[in-house]
């Protein structure tokens, strides 16, 4: 990009006046307090919704913006392998699926990680959900990152794939190619600057083996695969965060039997092609839980029977003999609000939330909203609506998918509503940090986590396309 005024970083940058500038690909921060006012909430618009070369150049200048402040994505790796050595313990990282009113949630999770000084927390997306929420990780990176910035959070980010999940049907049908599917996945989101991603190959394990290795090796040797592929996308410096999981959520309970017979079969392929490259960092295992709770006729969600036995011993293992952070619990935003203490308690390494939030934004929404949705859902998922269904069990098995259809309305819902949904979600963000231990947690983060500034070429070309960007001469106030 030429260092001009009419390029598209300068013309964008010039809504938070002299705040702010842009010379070439150089990107300058005078007075940080403007990151935190309304004029980053056009910006992060602009990111999602803006005419392509005006989007690309939003998240560009985001992404800058944070870099100039301190605000970077970055790999939990060390900290997690200073986690395997015995020399942190006592907190289990949530990792935080934003799904629906994306750039709202996550300003309520950096509200609450700033107030409580935490900083071991994960923002997720998983495979399945960057496709019916309809955000692709370069947009969902830049919609964290604007977030952490407009809340004046400072520090590591930690944006993760998760469920980069290789689909069994279309691995039996042609391998290959479903493989391909996820490394180009893994390709689009390390460039996005996810630097933690969550392999999930288990779902070729194949039980009908008498043998334990047999029953892993595919997940093992795909796995290694997928994780040889990710290593060679790494920025230099960086050591992506990668996870690896035993057992399919909602089967049953894994055992430690299981994970020595896949960490060893993993480390055996891994040690013989990778010359030292860097393996896993956790291990996800079943305990009882599944996704999304199991909703019954009247809407209300079943009680879950999780092993907290299972997970203890689980993650001392992994990090006893393999010197993983431990075990990952998926599944677990539905489970009864007493059980989440349990969990550093047991020293669970990190636990995934996904379904309880998009619950409370369900609950949150104006009742014309939501019937529109519920409309959408009647017409475009009936397929997936079993007979023995009621209303409140189709609706909540299905409405996920109506939030990228969606994403329009809800970014555009008025401010009462926004206020009301974003204040609910950040007294349950706040209940969780404080039963799974995380707050004061930036202190470790801290210790164990070097972000490297990763400084990014301005886009080219489009100027044109961005003359209608605001110039508030206001703007940093």
């Amino acid at each position: 990009m030429t260092n001009t005024a009419d390029s598209p970083g300068s013309r964008l940058a010039s809504a938070f006046g002299k705040a702010v500038s842009v010379a070439g690909n150089a990107v300058t921060v005078a007075d940080q307090s403007a990151l935190s006012t309304s004029r980053m909430d056009a910006l992060v618009r602009e990111a999602v919704f803006g005419e392509a070369a005006v989007r690309e150049a939003a998240r560009w200048l985001i992404w800058e913006l944070g870099q100039a402040v301190g605000v970077c994505s970055a790999s939990i790796h060390d900290l997690y392998i200073a986690r395997g050595r015995g020399e942190v313990r006592g907190f289990t990282v949530p990792a935080i699926n934003v799904r629906g009113m994306a750039y709202d949630t996550a300003r309520a999770i950096f509200r609450v990680a700033k107030q409580m000084e935490a900083g071991a927390f994960i923002l997720e997306i998983a495979r399945s959900e960057i496709a019916y929420t309809d955000q692709r990780p370069a947009e969902y990176t830049a919609v964290m990152l604007a977030a952490a910035l407009r809340e004046g959070f400072r520090g590591p980010v930690f944006i993760q794939g998760d469920h980069f999940q290789v689909n069994a049907k279309k691995y039996a049908a042609n391998p290959a190619a479903e493989v391909d599917s996820v490394k180009l996945l893994a390709t689009e989101a390390v460039a996005a600057g996810f630097f933690n991603i969550d392999i999930d190959t288990s779902t070729l394990v194949d039980l009908s083996h008498a043998a334990l290795d047999d029953q892993q090796r595919l997940n093992y040797e795909v796995g290694v695969d997928i994780t040889r592929h990710v290593r060679a996308l790494e920025p230099k410096g960086v050591t992506i965060s990668l996870g690896g999981e035993i057992g399919e959520v909602g089967t049953a309970n894994s055992t430690v039997a299981e994970l020595r017979a896949f960490m060893a079969g993993y480390n055996r392929v891994l040690g013989s092609q990778a010359n030292g490259m860097a393996g896993l960092s956790k291990i996800s295992v079943q305990s009882g839980t599944s996704h999304g709770g199991v909703v019954l006729p009247d809407g209300s969600i079943a009680d879950v029977k999780l092993d907290f036995n299972t997970l203890r011993e689980l993650g001392e293992v992994a990090r006893r003999e393999y010197g993983l952070a431990g075990a990952v619990q998926h599944g677990a935003s539905t489970l009864p609000d007493a059980a989440f203490n349990n969990f550093p308690k047991c020293e669970t390494a990190e636990i995934h939330l996904a379904t309880g939030f998009q619950n409370m934004l369900y609950e949150g929404l104006p009742g014309g909203v939501r019937d529109e949705m519920y409309a959408w859902l009647r017409s475009n998922a009936a397929e997936e609506r079993k007979p023995s269904d009621s209303d409140e069990q189709f609706y909540y098995k299905t409405r996920k998918k109506a939030l990228g259809p969606f994403k329009r309305q809800l970014w555009d819902l008025g401010e009462e509503a926004r206020t009301a949904i974003g204040g609910a979600l950040e007294e349950k963000f706040r209940f969780l940090f404080t039963q799974l231990a995380v707050g004061g947690t930036a202190a470790a983060v801290e210790r164990h986590v070097r972000p490297l500034a990763e400084r990014r070429p301005a886009p080219s070309g489009g100027a044109q396309a961005v003359q209608a960007a605001p110039d508030d001469p206001d703007a940093g106030e």
